[in-house]
């Protein structure tokens, strides 16, 4: 598999359902939520694409552009965006759909860097050495 198809294939897509107990008195997803959501999307990300240990080192510039309204259907889309020696960025973005019309729009992007790790929990390389960059 060569780099483009393994990017491809690690895109991670995860839906959820906006609750009520996941909103703020405005009635709209806490932000703090969104960033878990999307943690977790990046992090799978990685991992698939790696299928090494990964940890989050950093969130770079979360853009919230749209609220999320409580009863509305949300994708999150992790995609691989930037491979380094022993880290990797994944972009993620989040799609609010309403539940009953095919209304979808972007509400929220983001940028997630992880770093993958040995067994002593130390970086080690991102693509094994006979992989092309």
């Amino acid at each position: 598999m060569n780099l483009e198809e393994k990017i491809a294939h690690a895109e991670t897509r995860i839906f959820k359902t906006v609750f009520p107990s996941t909103t703020n008195h405005y009635d709209t997803l806490f932000g703090g939520t969104a960033m878990l959501m999307m943690d977790e999307v990046a992090f799978i990300a990685a991992t698939r694409f790696t299928r090494k240990r990964c940890v989050t080192v950093s969130s770079d510039r979360i853009d919230f552009k749209k609220p999320i309204p409580a009863g509305t259907i949300v994708e999150l889309i992790g995609k691989v965006s930037k491979i380094g020696n022993t880290s990797l960025d994944v972009k993620v973005e989040i799609y609010i759909e309403q539940m009953y019309s095919n209304h979808r729009e972007k509400a929220i992007t983001g940028n997630f860097t992880f770093v993958a790790l040995d067994e002593n929990k130390k970086p080690m390389r991102i693509l094994d050495n006979n992989e092309p960059v």
